[in-house]
C-alpha cells in the first residue's frame, strides 16, 4: 500500500458534497492534506437541506453497491444512517415494483437498498469523514479557474467571499463540483484538451412531496414503484413511494417530454393515479402529506468522456461533474461512491504524484459511470421527444433483450438476481450476456404472470381502510 510516501502531499477537492466528501475520504490514507473547497458558506452539521442542491427534495434510492462502497470508503456510516432512522430494505422482497413486463415477484433478499432522505445521506457521509483528521474543509469559496498548463494542474485559483482571489497549489485536484462543473473551461484557459461530451435528454421534470406514513407503516414497508414502459410511444410517467426517517414517505412523481408532472398539490395524487397502475395512488390517498410540492427539471444524462482525452497530469474529474445521470435510475449517488473507491484504490497501488496517476484514475472512474450511463440511456432515448443521439440498430436489439429479460424475470429468480446485481450496481451490466442468464432469456416466463400486485397482509390492510381523500379518478 502507498500510504503519505512522502508526508508533504496535498490534495484539493473541489466541492463538498457527497462525491466530495467520498473523494476525500478516498484520498485521506494517501496525502499528508486534503483541502475541501466548497461555494456554500458552511455545511451543516445536522441532516438539514444545502442551499445549491435543489435534487435532495426528491426521493433518491441508495442500492447496495454505493451503499457498500461508502462503508468500505467510511466504515460504519450504515450503522449511523440506520441509528438516524434510515431504513435497510431489503431487495426484491421489499420492493412492490410494476415493471414494463408486469409486477416483480417478491424473491428472497439479494441486494438491499437505502431508504433516507438525501440530506440525512450525505450527513452521515460528513460524519464518517471526521475520523480523517488531514481533511479540512475552506467553505464560503468559489473556483476561479486551475493553475497549470496542458500537460500539469498545479492548483486552483480561489475568490473568497470577499472576492479576494488567490491560488492553492496542490499536488492533485479533483473535480466533484457537480452538473454545474466549468472543467471543460477551465482546461481550455490552460491549453488543455477538448473533451467530447455526449447528451440524452428526455425532458423529464420530477415532482416531489413528503408524506406522513399511514398508521403501521412507517417502517418495514416496500417501496411502491410503478415504471414506465419506453415501448407504449408515449411519455413515460413514474412514481415511487420510499420509506425514510421519521415515519415518513418520500414520493416522487416524474414525466418524460410532453407527460411532466405538475407543482400544483392538488393535481399531485391525479398524476400518481395516471401511470401505468393506480396502486400508489391508492396507498397516498391514506397517507397524510406533510409538505409542500417541490419540482425540479435538469435531469439530462450528460457524459463527459475524460478518460478518452489527453488529460495533464494532477487533476481528476469525480461524479456527475464528469457523468450526470436521470435520477429516475436512482444511479447517481452510487456511480459517485463506486467512482471514489476507484480512486482510492488507485491510489493504494501509484503516488497521487506518479506519471499516469491521474489517468488511470480517471479511466477506473468512468467504469461504473459507464455501466450507469448505459443502464439510463437504453431507456431515454426511446422517450417521445428525446435529445440526443436516436437509437441505432444495436440500441434497439439491446432494448428487446432487456425486455425479454424483465419479462422473464416476473417467473425467473436466476434472472431475478442477475437483473438486480446490475440495477444496484453491485455487478457490471456484461452478466446479462452470461451462458445462463442467455439460457434463461430464451427460455422465458417459468411462472405465469401476476394477476396483481404481491401485498402482504399488512400491506392490503392499509388499503382496506377508509381514504383520508377522494381518490380522484379512479376507476372500478
Amino acid at each position: 500500500m502507498t500510504q503519505n510516501p512522502s508526508g508533504s502531499l496535498r490534495a484539493v477537492v473541489l466541492g463538498g458534497g457527497l462525491a466530495g466528501t467520498l473523494a476525500a475520504a478516498a484520498l485521506a490514507p494517501y496525502v499528508a492534506e486534503v483541502l475541501v473547497i466548497e461555494r456554500d458558506s458552511a455545511l451543516p452539521e445536522t441532516a438539514t437541506p444545502r442551499p445549491r442542491l435543489p435534487q435532495a427534495a426528491h426521493a433518491h434510492m441508495l442500492w447496495s453497491g454505493g451503499a457498500d462502497a461508502i462503508e468500505e470508503l467510511l466504515p460504519g456510516t450504515t450503522a449511523t444512517w440506520l441509528e438516524a432512522g434510515a431504513h435497510r430494505i431489503p431487495i426484491p422482497n421489499g420492493m412492490v415494483s410494476y415493471s414494463a413486463a408486469g409486477w416483480f415477484r417478491r424473491w428472497t433478499e439479494t441486494h438491499y437498498l437505502i431508504g433516507a432522505s438525501r440530506d440525512l445521506i450525505d450527513w452521515g457521509v460528513r460524519t464518517g469523514l471526521k475520523a480523517h483528521p488531514n481533511v479540512r474543509v475552506r467553505a464560503g469559496v468559489k473556483i476561479g479557474g486551475l493553475v497549470g498548463d496542458g500537460s500539469r494542474v498545479t492548483g486552483v485559483r480561489v475568490l473568497d467571499e470577499g472576492r479576494e482571489e488567490s491560488v492553492v497549489d496542490a499536488d492533485l485536484v479533483v473535480d466533484a463540483t457537480g452538473r454545474d462543473s466549468k472543467a471543460p473551461e477551465w482546461l481550455a484557459e490552460i491549453g488543455g484538451p477538448v473533451v467530447a461530451e455526449t447528451v440524452v435528454d428526455a425532458g423529464v421534470r420530477y415532482a416531489s412531496r413528503r408524506y406522513r406514513a399511514p398508521e403501521g407503516a412507517e417502517s418495514n414497508w416496500p417501496v411502491i414503484h410503478i415504471q414506465a414502459d419506453p415501448r407504449e410511444g408515449r411519455p413515460g410517467q413514474v412514481v415511487s413511494i420510499i420509506s425514510i426517517e421519521d415515519g415518513q414517505w418520500h414520493v416522487s412523481l416524474s414525466g418524460t417530454r410532453g407527460g411532466e408532472p405538475s407543482a400544483d398539490e392538488q393535481l399531485f395524487e391525479e398524476f400518481a393515479r395516471g401511470v401505468r397502475h393506480p396502486l400508489a395512488a391508492d396507498f397516498l390517498a391514506r397517507a397524510e402529506p406533510i409538505g409542500e410540492v417541490v419540482v425540479f427539471g435538469r435531469t439530462a444524462n450528460r457524459q463527459r468522456q475524460f478518460e478518452k482525452a489527453a488529460m495533464p497530469e494532477g487533476f481528476v474529474v469525480l461524479g456527475d461533474a464528469a457523468t450526470s445521470l436521470n435520477p429516475v435510475y436512482g444511479h447517481g449517488m452510487s456511480a459517485a461512491a463506486l467512482g471514489a473507491l476507484a480512486l482510492r484504490d488507485t491510489a493504494a497501488k501509484i503516488p497521487v504524484t506518479a506519471p499516469k496517476f491521474a489517468a488511470r484514475a480517471q479511466k477506473a472512474i468512468a467504469r461504473p459511470a459507464a455501466a450507469a450511463w448505459l443502464l439510463a440511456v437504453g431507456q431515454d432515448r426511446f422517450y417521445p421527444g428525446a435529445v440526443g443521439k436516436a437509437p441505432n440498430l444495436a440500441d434497439k436489439l439491446a432494448a428487446r433483450y432487456v425486455q425479454r429479460l424483465n419479462r422473464a424475470a416476473i417467473g425467473n429468480f436466476l434472472v431475478v438476481r442477475a437483473l438486480t446485481d446490475v440495477m444496484t450496481m453491485k455487478k457490471p451490466a456484461a452478466i446479462l450476456g452470461s451462458p445462463d442468464v442467455l439460457v434463461a432469456a430464451a427460455r422465458g416466463l417459468r411462472r405465469p404472470l401476476l394477476d396483481g400486485p404481491p401485498l402482504t397482509e399488512r400491506e392490503q390492510s392499509v388499503l382496506d381502510r377508509e381514504p383520508l381523500r377522494a381518490e380522484v379518478n379512479k376507476t372500478s
